[in-house]
């Protein structure tokens, strides 16, 4: 049996992950649905596969603590999956309760536990691992929480800049807080 892997992500409604200025967390849009819903997505057992740049921002936002959202509940027990961080530079062990660092190429490591591990797999943020995987065909669900913001001038990270093209079928859609959309869909590339 082959576990389902997650590519989810957070999204201006232009595409960026991130953006400078004065936005805070969540774009400062974040609700109750949105911290329900988000922590119930992370009570499933998973499997959490992060790049070692989006490890090390994570470490540094949990270490430093100024940001809001940084100890909602989904994010510590997110913290508290277990973890695989793909990177050929970092070295166990990490701060973070039970991650697995593991070198090599993100592709092959992917692959090895899709076809090994008995939860699914989900990774937040990790744009250019995950879009190499989902070129690889080894994303099976995109899931993109797209916020009600426009981040043309300070938007930073484009989520799927330098992406293959991808055909995308829509395969769940629902609206938290009145305004913040989640959209999951099934990846196939394009030609």
């Amino acid at each position: 049996m082959t576990a389902n892997y997650t590519f989810d992500v957070f999204s201006s409604l232009d595409g960026f992950g991130t953006a400078t200025g004065d936005w805070g967390g969540y774009w400062g849009k974040q609700g109750p649905e949105l911290l329900e819903h988000r922590r119930a997505l992370y009570d499933e057992d998973q499997r959490m596969i992060l790049g070692a740049n989006t490890y090390r921002a994570f470490a540094q936002l949990l270490a430093a603590d100024t940001e809001p959202g940084v100890h909602d509940a989904w994010v510590e027990r997110m913290t508290h999956l277990p973890a695989t961080v793909v990177s050929t530079t970092l070295q166990a062990p990490l701060d973070w309760p039970d991650a697995t660092v593991v070198s090599g190429d993100a592709v092959d490591v992917v692959a090895r536990l899709k076809e090994e591990s008995p939860v699914p797999l989900r990774s937040h943020g990790s744009l250019s691992m995950n879009r190499a995987l989902m070129a690889a065909g080894l994303v099976d669900r995109v899931q993109v929480t797209v916020f009600p913001v426009i981040t043309g001038h300070t938007g930073t990270e484009p989520i799927f800049g330098g992406a293959a093209d991808f055909d995308l079928e829509l395969i769940e859609a629902t609206t938290l807080d009145g305004n913040i959309q989640e959209l999951v869909y099934r990846p196939t590339l394009h030609g």
